[in-house]
């Protein structure tokens, strides 16, 4: 067994089902190592695209997603990917692989430092030497995972891989438990309940990765507290709840802000201020910060609470918490909810078959015809404030965006990476054009793994976000114009395409899509000027 067989085995021994990238000359011994081996190579049509699909694959099952890369140019396209495993917290080994050993500290073709390019994007970097590699890989494997987790970087010179495996795997022991400090958390909750008149509990990206979603809401029905949710934390508690109040910094967030400036408590479970800051919308109200890490906060943010702590254990003690009445009323959470849902669809716009298809519309067609379990991927754009607070789910992890790292050609690789993890749950993906076009390449994979995954390109010939914000700035609009939408080609890469004009051709395209046995587009010429009324109101 040489270096990259062993590598291979580790891979299936922690439960690696696929490895994503894209070949060279130093990458065809992994490559040849996986061919054998029960861990599948899924080529892709960009390194950045690899990282994606590793870490919607970490993010959906825990398992480490695994990405590959050659040297050089191969590893700075990679590590595009690998940021949004490091600020969306999911599990991710990066491989890159390198010149032989001798010569890496020589100036030569495409050579650049590995290590020191991932250093700031990774929980750690290493360069895997013979003799050693059981060992790294086993840490990689289990610091990956570790709370927070994120991806971990490997360095892997050619002639190591083709080396032979000299070294047993041996066991790399686990983090310790985080500290149990429930007992201080309820005293304060209890406490700062007993005080507050009207209290709310808001969910964010750490949120996602506990297992007490049901005791939380047992919690907020005991209760009788509203709660909003971060983008990510969508569908880990039910958005169809009497008691959900939005989703905080995204489209109408003024609606969103109006409801939860009324709070004079904000109890704030499993919340990560890397999806938007604390002091971007909390204004003065006291927060209770109960999650694994510390918050980092800004000047002038009152923290009754702000320890790292054992989320779940926190979350189960909390149900012992004796009810404290409150000023909150069904009737004014329902009347936010039903001002929410018209501030979404702004009267008089995009009606069929006049202005065009307006975004909001498509988006309720397409909730209506998805059964209630599928899942929705989404890109970086204007698009992406809309579907957080439009897009309703009482299931976790089936609304996948990227938040922390919010970088656009996310949308298409994600939904190919959660078709292959769920090949029997609907997936489809929403994305913008200026998205479409970085990574309609992917197109090309989905064909070749008959992924029956229909792609909405919303097309409306701007990059939408950046013009609203040069408006809202009172600037000329420059480098946003994408062109007048062209007819729509039959066809991208062999994968069929259609377009749709007003809501009776979208709902016949998503129908057409949702029966196809393999990929399919659907482009989707909206009207740009609703977005200027939701997206940054």
């Amino acid at each position: 067994m040489n270096n990259a067989e062993l590598i291979a085995r580790l891979l299936e021994e922690a439960g690696v089902r696929w490895v994503f990238g894209i070949p060279s000359g130093p990458v065809l011994p992994l490559i040849e190592a996986l061919h054998h081996s029960r861990v599948r190579f899924v080529l892709t049509a960009s390194e950045t695209s690899a990282g994606f699909m590793a870490q919607t694959v970490g993010s959906l099952t825990g398992v480490p997603g695994v990405c590959v890369a050659t040297l050089g140019p191969g590893a700075t396209n990679l590590a595009t990917g690998v940021g949004a495993a490091w600020l969306d917290r999911s599990p991710l080994v990066a491989i890159t692989c390198n010149v032989p050993a001798p010569w890496l500290k020589r100036r030569v073709q495409m050579r650049i430092d590995h290590n020191a390019l991932f250093r700031p994007l990774t929980k750690a970097t290493f360069a895997l030497d013979a003799g050693h590699v059981a060992t790294i890989m086993e840490r990689a494997v289990v610091l990956a995972r570790a709370e927070p987790p994120g991806p971990v970087h490997l360095d892997l010179p050619e002639d190591v891989a083709l080396d032979e495996a000299v070294e047993a795997a041996g066991r790399v022991d686990e983090p310790p438990p985080l500290a149990d400090l429930s007992d201080h958390v309820v005293q304060v909750i209890a406490a700062a309940l007993g005080r507050s008149r009207r209290p709310l509990v808001l969910t964010g990206l750490t949120f996602t990765r506990c297992g007490s979603g049901r005791r939380l809401l047992s919690f907020i029905e005991t209760h009788k507290i509203p709660f909003v949710s971060t983008l990510h934390a969508k569908g880990f508690l039910p958005e169809s709840h009497p008691y959900w109040a939005g989703v905080i910094g995204r489209a109408c967030r003024s609606e969103v802000e109006r409801f939860t400036r009324r709070a004079d408590l904000i109890i704030a479970i499993g919340y990560d201020p890397v999806e938007i800051n604390y002091e971007e919308w909390v204004g003065t109200t006291p927060v209770i910060h109960v999650s694994t890490e510390a918050a980092d906060g800004g000047a002038g943010i009152s923290m009754l609470y702000n320890r790292a702590c054992d989320l779940d254990r926190a979350i189960e003690k909390m149900g012992a918490i004796v009810p404290a009445p409150n000023e909150w009323s069904s009737e004014e959470i329902g009347e936010h909810r039903e001002a929410l849902e018209r501030s979404l669809r702004p009267d008089g716009r995009g009606p069929a078959g006049a202005g065009g298809l307006a975004p909001h519309r498509l988006l309720d067609l397409l909730r209506r015809r998805l059964s209630p379990d599928a899942i929705l991927t989404y890109d970086v754009g204007a698009h992406t404030h809309q579907i957080a607070t439009q897009w309703r789910t009482d299931f976790p992890r089936t609304c996948l965006a990227t938040n922390g790292w919010s970088s656009m050609g996310y949308g298409i690789p994600a939904a190919y990476a959660a078709k292959l993890v769920y090949p029997r749950k609907p997936v489809v993906a929403v994305v913008g054009d200026g998205c479409f076009q970085m990574t309609v390449g992917e197109l090309a994979l989905a064909r070749r793994l008959a992924l029956a995954v229909p792609v909405i390109v919303l097309n409306d010939g701007w990059l939408t976000l950046m013009k609203i914000k040069q408006e809202r700035k009172g600037y000329g609009l420059s480098g946003v114009y994408l062109g007048v939408p062209a007819d729509s080609p039959p066809h991208y890469f062999g994968v069929p395409c259609r377009a749709a004009r007003d809501e009776r051709g979208m709902e016949e395209a998503i129908d057409w899509a949702l029966n196809l046995e393999g990929p399919s587009v659907i482009e989707a010429l909206v009207d740009v000027e609703p977005y200027s009324d939701t997206v940054l109101d």
